[in-house]
């Protein structure tokens, strides 16, 4: 397990030997540097983006002053097979992955703001003619005297996108080292120019 803290940089299409296209998207992977090697379970804690140390409140910048190390702008802990192998100050690249790699990439989906159950789960609508009083209504909530009240877990309006989540198993097509670029297959959560977390896949696809 290794993994790195990147930017997305949006989407493009490569094409292989055979001219079939393939879309991609671009992640700046890195420069990130190692902080700390944690105690305990195999893991290094690492950085990523700058920031000027006027913009660090001091529990922050004492951390950084603590551990002898730049600011860096966002700071996660991530599991590596053997993080003895990696000293604070190392600086971690886009080599750290290969083409053919399997990653999983995490980040927080693009927000959508409140929105109603079409848009939020993909609802029909009821009829649109014959002078129907609703369209785009969720539906019955306590289906009369039985049961009588909301059923749990029925799917209704609310907060739609915004979320921590994962797309597993996306293939490494194109890494670039001297550019810190990953190019991986297929579309990967968030907004451009939005943090992401690339990490080793926990299995590869279709398995």
């Amino acid at each position: 397990m290794s993994g790195l803290l990147g930017k997305k940089l949006g989407m493009t299409q490569v094409f292989t030997e055979a001219g079939a296209v393939v879309p991609v998207t671009v992640i700046e992977a890195g420069p990130c540097t190692v902080l700390e090697v944690m105690e305990g379970p195999g893991r290094l804690k690492i950085g990523y983006g700058e920031i000027s140390p006027r913009r660090l409140k001091k529990p922050r910048a004492g951390y950084f002053k603590k551990v002898g190390q730049a600011p860096r702008r966002y700071v996660r802990q991530v599991d590596f097979d053997d993080p003895s192998a990696y000293q604070p100050g190392q600086e971690l690249k886009a080599d750290l992955f290969t083409v053919g790699d399997y990653v999983d990439v995490t980040a927080n989906s693009k927000g959508r703001g409140f929105s109603g159950t079409i848009r939020r789960w993909g609802h029909g609508r009821y009829p649109e003619s014959h002078g129907h009083p609703r369209q785009r209504i969720p539906g019955s909530m306590g289906s009369s005297a039985t049961p009588g009240h909301v059923v749990k877990g029925k799917k209704l309006p609310g907060r739609h996108g915004g979320r921590r989540c994962t797309v597993q198993s996306l293939e490494v097509v194109g890494v670039r080292p001297e550019e810190n670029l990953l190019l991986v297959r297929g579309a990967v959560p968030g907004c451009r120019s939005g943090l992401v977390l690339i990490r080793k896949a926990l299995k590869k696809a279709g398995k």
